[in-house]
Protein backbone atom coordinates (compact mmCIF):
# COMPACT_ATOMS: atom_id res chain seq x y z
CA UNK A 1 0.00 0.00 0.00
CA UNK A 2 2.54 2.43 1.03
CA UNK A 3 4.53 1.44 -2.80
CA UNK A 4 1.63 2.39 -4.09
CA UNK A 5 0.84 5.64 -2.25
CA UNK A 6 4.36 7.04 -3.33
CA UNK A 7 4.61 5.86 -6.53
CA UNK A 8 0.75 7.57 -7.75
CA UNK A 9 2.29 10.74 -6.07
CA UNK A 10 5.47 10.66 -7.84
CA UNK A 11 3.36 10.14 -11.34
CA UNK A 12 1.03 12.99 -10.50
CA UNK A 13 3.92 15.58 -10.61
CA UNK A 14 3.74 14.87 -14.64
CA UNK A 15 0.34 15.34 -15.01
CA UNK A 16 -0.83 18.60 -17.17
CA UNK A 17 -3.72 21.01 -15.66
CA UNK A 18 -6.09 23.35 -17.25
CA UNK A 19 -7.65 25.70 -15.75
CA UNK A 20 -11.78 25.81 -16.10
CA UNK A 21 -12.79 29.63 -16.62
CA UNK A 22 -16.68 30.28 -16.13
CA UNK A 23 -17.98 33.28 -18.60
CA UNK A 24 -20.20 35.72 -16.86
CA UNK A 25 -22.50 37.53 -19.31
CA UNK A 26 -23.55 40.30 -16.85
CA UNK A 27 -22.31 44.03 -17.56
CA UNK A 28 -22.70 44.61 -13.78
CA UNK A 29 -20.09 42.23 -13.04
CA UNK A 30 -17.77 42.89 -15.72
CA UNK A 31 -17.51 46.60 -15.57
CA UNK A 32 -16.81 45.69 -11.81
CA UNK A 33 -14.04 43.88 -12.68
CA UNK A 34 -12.45 45.82 -15.55
CA UNK A 35 -12.82 48.90 -12.53
CA UNK A 36 -10.66 46.70 -9.93
CA UNK A 37 -8.25 46.12 -12.54
CA UNK A 38 -7.91 49.52 -14.13
CA UNK A 39 -7.37 50.53 -9.88
CA UNK A 40 -4.43 48.15 -9.40
CA UNK A 41 -2.83 49.27 -12.63
CA UNK A 42 -3.27 53.12 -12.10
CA UNK A 43 -1.86 52.94 -8.47
CA UNK A 44 1.23 51.04 -9.72
CA UNK A 45 1.44 53.43 -12.80
CA UNK A 46 0.43 56.91 -11.48
CA UNK A 47 1.46 56.61 -7.57
CA UNK A 48 4.82 54.01 -7.45
CA UNK A 49 6.20 55.14 -10.71
CA UNK A 50 5.00 58.48 -11.24
CA UNK A 51 4.24 59.89 -8.20
CA UNK A 52 6.91 58.38 -5.40
CA UNK A 53 9.08 57.15 -8.59
CA UNK A 54 9.88 53.82 -7.07
CA UNK A 55 12.00 53.05 -10.33
CA UNK A 56 14.67 55.45 -8.87
CA UNK A 57 17.62 54.76 -6.97
CA UNK A 58 18.16 57.28 -4.33
CA UNK A 59 21.26 58.56 -2.99
CA UNK A 60 20.70 60.41 0.09
CA UNK A 61 24.77 59.96 1.47
CA UNK A 62 25.14 63.61 0.14
CA UNK A 63 28.80 64.85 0.22
CA UNK A 64 29.43 68.74 1.02
CA UNK A 65 31.73 71.29 1.38
CA UNK A 66 30.85 74.36 2.89
CA UNK A 67 33.60 77.65 2.64
CA UNK A 68 32.59 81.28 3.82
CA UNK A 69 34.38 84.39 3.76
CA UNK A 70 33.13 88.00 4.71
CA UNK A 71 34.07 91.91 3.18
CA UNK A 72 32.76 95.13 4.67
CA UNK A 73 34.13 97.92 6.56
CA UNK A 74 33.14 99.79 9.31
CA UNK A 75 33.74 102.54 11.97
CA UNK A 76 33.68 102.66 15.88
CA UNK A 77 34.39 105.85 18.00
CA UNK A 78 34.06 105.06 22.06
CA UNK A 79 35.45 106.55 24.69
CA UNK A 80 37.87 104.02 25.48
CA UNK A 81 39.43 103.18 21.64
CA UNK A 82 39.09 106.45 19.92
CA UNK A 83 38.53 106.05 16.63
CA UNK A 84 38.76 102.73 15.15
CA UNK A 85 38.15 100.82 11.27
CA UNK A 86 37.33 97.18 11.41
CA UNK A 87 37.59 95.18 8.97
CA UNK A 88 37.06 91.31 8.15
CA UNK A 89 40.34 90.34 9.74
CA UNK A 90 38.78 91.99 13.02
CA UNK A 91 35.40 91.01 13.58
CA UNK A 92 35.62 87.78 11.70
CA UNK A 93 36.50 85.27 14.42
CA UNK A 94 37.90 82.89 13.65
CA UNK A 95 39.22 84.46 9.95
CA UNK A 96 38.14 81.61 8.01
CA UNK A 97 34.93 80.06 8.51
CA UNK A 98 33.53 76.53 7.27
CA UNK A 99 31.37 75.13 9.96
CA UNK A 100 31.03 78.09 12.02
CA UNK A 101 31.58 82.21 11.32
CA UNK A 102 31.43 84.51 13.66
CA UNK A 103 30.79 88.14 13.21
CA UNK A 104 31.05 90.83 15.60
CA UNK A 105 28.39 93.45 15.52
CA UNK A 106 28.79 95.02 19.20
CA UNK A 107 30.86 94.93 21.88
CA UNK A 108 31.32 96.00 25.48
CA UNK A 109 34.89 96.55 26.15
CA UNK A 110 37.08 96.68 29.27
CA UNK A 111 40.19 98.62 28.38
CA UNK A 112 43.79 97.89 29.67
CA UNK A 113 43.21 95.70 32.50
CA UNK A 114 46.37 94.41 34.61
CA UNK A 115 46.99 91.56 37.00
CA UNK A 116 46.44 93.32 40.47
CA UNK A 117 44.50 93.48 43.34
CA UNK A 118 40.47 95.45 43.19
CA UNK A 119 37.02 94.71 45.11
CA UNK A 120 35.02 91.50 43.44
CA UNK A 121 31.82 92.38 40.97
CA UNK A 122 28.81 93.28 43.61
CA UNK A 123 26.92 90.66 40.85
CA UNK A 124 28.47 88.02 41.75
CA UNK A 125 26.63 86.24 44.72
CA UNK A 126 29.11 84.50 46.84
CA UNK A 127 31.59 87.82 46.55
CA UNK A 128 29.42 89.33 49.30
CA UNK A 129 31.30 89.77 52.56
CA UNK A 130 30.79 91.37 56.20
CA UNK A 131 34.34 90.89 57.26
CA UNK A 132 37.24 89.61 56.35
CA UNK A 133 36.47 85.86 57.30
CA UNK A 134 34.13 85.71 54.71
CA UNK A 135 36.61 85.91 52.27
CA UNK A 136 38.79 82.85 52.54
CA UNK A 137 42.43 83.66 50.98
CA UNK A 138 43.07 81.62 48.30
CA UNK A 139 39.66 80.65 47.27
CA UNK A 140 37.97 80.87 44.08
CA UNK A 141 34.70 81.79 43.76
CA UNK A 142 32.02 80.30 41.12
CA UNK A 143 31.64 82.63 38.32
CA UNK A 144 33.49 85.19 39.72
CA UNK A 145 36.95 86.98 38.22
CA UNK A 146 39.67 85.73 40.64
CA UNK A 147 41.30 84.20 43.58
CA UNK A 148 40.51 86.10 47.11
CA UNK A 149 42.96 87.88 48.42
CA UNK A 150 41.01 87.30 52.36
CA UNK A 151 40.66 91.00 52.56
CA UNK A 152 36.85 92.48 52.62
CA UNK A 153 36.31 95.98 50.77
CA UNK A 154 33.55 98.32 50.96
CA UNK A 155 31.79 97.01 54.30
CA UNK A 156 30.40 98.96 57.15
CA UNK A 157 27.64 98.35 59.60
CA UNK A 158 24.44 98.37 57.83
CA UNK A 159 25.79 96.69 54.43
CA UNK A 160 27.94 94.00 53.19
CA UNK A 161 30.70 94.38 51.15
CA UNK A 162 32.74 92.40 48.17
CA UNK A 163 35.69 90.23 48.04
CA UNK A 164 38.88 91.55 47.32
CA UNK A 165 40.39 89.31 44.69
CA UNK A 166 43.37 88.55 42.54
CA UNK A 167 42.58 88.92 39.06
CA UNK A 168 42.45 91.26 36.19
CA UNK A 169 41.71 94.60 37.12
CA UNK A 170 39.58 96.74 37.17
CA UNK A 171 36.56 93.52 36.64
CA UNK A 172 34.92 93.56 33.61
CA UNK A 173 32.33 96.21 32.81
CA UNK A 174 28.89 95.08 32.54
CA UNK A 175 26.32 97.05 31.53
CA UNK A 176 23.16 96.96 28.83
CA UNK A 177 24.12 98.12 25.16
CA UNK A 178 22.11 101.17 24.10
CA UNK A 179 22.59 100.28 20.21
CA UNK A 180 25.37 98.29 18.21
CA UNK A 181 28.44 100.00 18.08
CA UNK A 182 29.43 98.75 14.05
CA UNK A 183 25.90 100.06 12.13
CA UNK A 184 27.30 99.53 8.91
CA UNK A 185 27.42 95.74 9.24
CA UNK A 186 24.35 94.98 7.61
CA UNK A 187 26.05 96.03 4.82
CA UNK A 188 28.73 93.68 5.23
CA UNK A 189 28.51 90.50 2.40
CA UNK A 190 28.90 86.84 2.90
CA UNK A 191 30.03 84.67 0.49
CA UNK A 192 29.14 81.01 0.64
CA UNK A 193 30.77 78.71 -1.34
CA UNK A 194 28.88 75.53 -1.34
CA UNK A 195 30.27 72.46 -3.24
CA UNK A 196 27.89 68.77 -2.98
CA UNK A 197 28.34 65.25 -4.67
CA UNK A 198 25.71 62.50 -4.92
CA UNK A 199 29.18 59.28 -4.99
CA UNK A 200 26.31 56.65 -5.81
CA UNK A 201 25.63 58.56 -9.38
CA UNK A 202 29.26 60.53 -9.36
CA UNK A 203 27.41 64.25 -9.88
CA UNK A 204 28.70 66.81 -8.68
CA UNK A 205 27.75 70.65 -8.67
CA UNK A 206 28.03 74.04 -7.05
CA UNK A 207 25.92 76.83 -5.94
CA UNK A 208 28.07 79.49 -7.93
CA UNK A 209 27.52 80.14 -11.37
CA UNK A 210 29.80 78.27 -13.94
CA UNK A 211 30.85 81.46 -15.98
CA UNK A 212 33.98 82.82 -17.48
CA UNK A 213 33.31 86.46 -16.41
CA UNK A 214 35.56 87.25 -13.70
CA UNK A 215 33.75 90.38 -12.71
CA UNK A 216 30.15 88.03 -11.87
CA UNK A 217 30.97 87.37 -8.22
CA UNK A 218 32.60 91.28 -8.22
CA UNK A 219 29.00 92.47 -8.63
CA UNK A 220 26.26 90.27 -8.05
CA UNK A 221 23.90 89.77 -5.43
CA UNK A 222 21.83 86.56 -4.68
CA UNK A 223 18.21 87.13 -5.27
CA UNK A 224 16.38 84.02 -5.81
CA UNK A 225 14.84 84.75 -9.41
CA UNK A 226 17.30 86.99 -10.92
CA UNK A 227 20.72 85.73 -9.25
CA UNK A 228 19.96 82.14 -8.04
CA UNK A 229 23.47 81.16 -8.60
CA UNK A 230 24.93 84.51 -7.38
CA UNK A 231 26.33 82.77 -3.50
CA UNK A 232 27.02 86.47 -2.60
CA UNK A 233 24.94 87.90 0.60
CA UNK A 234 23.98 90.85 2.49
CA UNK A 235 24.32 90.41 5.97
CA UNK A 236 20.97 92.61 6.22
CA UNK A 237 19.42 90.92 3.61
CA UNK A 238 19.46 87.23 5.48
CA UNK A 239 17.87 88.66 8.52
CA UNK A 240 15.00 90.05 6.52
CA UNK A 241 14.54 87.03 4.74
CA UNK A 242 14.30 85.42 8.26
CA UNK A 243 11.60 87.70 9.28
CA UNK A 244 13.73 90.04 11.10
CA UNK A 245 15.53 93.80 11.22
CA UNK A 246 19.26 93.71 11.24
CA UNK A 247 19.57 96.33 13.31
CA UNK A 248 16.47 94.84 16.06
CA UNK A 249 19.39 92.12 16.29
CA UNK A 250 22.84 93.94 16.26
CA UNK A 251 22.65 95.35 19.74
CA UNK A 252 22.37 91.72 21.42
CA UNK A 253 23.13 89.15 18.92
CA UNK A 254 21.39 86.43 17.62
CA UNK A 255 20.99 83.35 15.28
CA UNK A 256 20.36 82.86 12.17
CA UNK A 257 19.80 79.54 10.35
CA UNK A 258 20.71 79.12 6.90
CA UNK A 259 19.81 75.73 4.87
CA UNK A 260 20.65 75.04 1.43
CA UNK A 261 18.67 72.42 -0.19
CA UNK A 262 20.20 70.01 -3.13
CA UNK A 263 16.41 67.92 -4.10
CA UNK A 264 17.72 66.55 -7.80
CA UNK A 265 15.87 64.49 -9.94
CA UNK A 266 18.76 63.34 -12.03
CA UNK A 267 16.11 62.02 -14.27
CA UNK A 268 16.02 65.89 -15.80
CA UNK A 269 19.85 66.79 -16.08
CA UNK A 270 21.85 68.99 -14.71
CA UNK A 271 20.51 72.09 -15.25
CA UNK A 272 17.51 71.13 -13.10
CA UNK A 273 19.55 70.39 -10.01
CA UNK A 274 19.04 73.74 -7.79
CA UNK A 275 20.11 75.02 -4.82
CA UNK A 276 17.02 76.40 -2.71
CA UNK A 277 17.86 78.14 0.23
CA UNK A 278 15.64 79.05 3.93
CA UNK A 279 16.16 81.46 6.28
CA UNK A 280 15.10 80.93 10.22
CA UNK A 281 15.95 82.81 13.51
CA UNK A 282 16.68 79.90 15.87
CA UNK A 283 16.99 81.63 19.32
CA UNK A 284 13.83 83.04 20.54
CA UNK A 285 10.56 80.62 21.39
CA UNK A 286 7.55 80.90 20.45
CA UNK A 287 7.07 84.03 23.33
CA UNK A 288 9.58 85.63 21.73
CA UNK A 289 10.94 86.66 25.02
CA UNK A 290 13.28 83.94 26.37
CA UNK A 291 16.24 84.87 28.47
CA UNK A 292 18.14 82.79 25.99
CA UNK A 293 17.66 84.89 22.93
CA UNK A 294 20.65 86.79 21.14
CA UNK A 295 24.14 85.53 21.11
CA UNK A 296 27.87 86.58 22.67
CA UNK A 297 30.91 85.69 24.01
CA UNK A 298 34.25 86.97 25.37
CA UNK A 299 37.39 87.58 23.53
CA UNK A 300 40.68 89.37 25.28
CA UNK A 301 44.03 91.04 23.18
CA UNK A 302 47.15 90.67 25.12
CA UNK A 303 50.02 93.08 24.77
CA UNK A 304 52.98 94.44 26.94
CA UNK A 305 53.38 98.38 27.80
CA UNK A 306 55.66 100.38 28.08
CA UNK A 307 57.22 99.29 31.12
CA UNK A 308 57.10 95.85 29.74
CA UNK A 309 54.35 94.69 32.24
CA UNK A 310 51.10 92.35 30.21
CA UNK A 311 48.22 94.25 29.74
CA UNK A 312 44.54 92.70 28.78
CA UNK A 313 42.18 94.24 26.38
CA UNK A 314 38.87 92.64 27.02
CA UNK A 315 35.81 93.32 24.91
CA UNK A 316 32.86 91.45 25.46
CA UNK A 317 31.32 90.80 21.83
CA UNK A 318 28.03 90.44 20.93
CA UNK A 319 27.85 88.74 17.02
CA UNK A 320 26.44 87.09 14.13
CA UNK A 321 27.68 83.62 13.47
CA UNK A 322 26.99 81.39 10.23
CA UNK A 323 27.35 77.37 10.31
CA UNK A 324 27.20 74.90 7.95
CA UNK A 325 26.54 71.56 8.38
CA UNK A 326 28.28 68.72 6.94
CA UNK A 327 24.96 67.78 4.75
CA UNK A 328 24.70 70.65 3.44
CA UNK A 329 21.92 72.22 6.42
CA UNK A 330 23.33 75.48 7.40
CA UNK A 331 22.50 77.78 10.53
CA UNK A 332 23.61 81.61 10.51
CA UNK A 333 23.75 83.32 13.88
CA UNK A 334 23.47 87.00 14.90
Amino acid sequence: MAGSFFKGCFLSLFDYKTEKYIVAKNKKVGVLYRLIQLSFIGYIIGWVFVSKKGYQETDEAIQSSIITKLKGVSVTNTTESGLLVWGPEDYVIPPQGEAVLFVVTNFLETPNQKLGYCAENPKVLNGHCRDDKDCEEGKMIVAGNGIMSGRCLGKDENSTGTCEIYGWCPIERIFKPQGPLLTNAENFTIYIKNFIQFPKFTFSKSNVLDTADDSFLKKCRFDKDLHPYCPIFRLGDITRRAGYNFQDMATFGGSIGIVIEWDCDLDKGYSNCHPQYHFTRLDVSVSNKTIAAGFNFRHTRYFKNAAGREVQHHPNSHQCWLRAGFDGCWSFHL
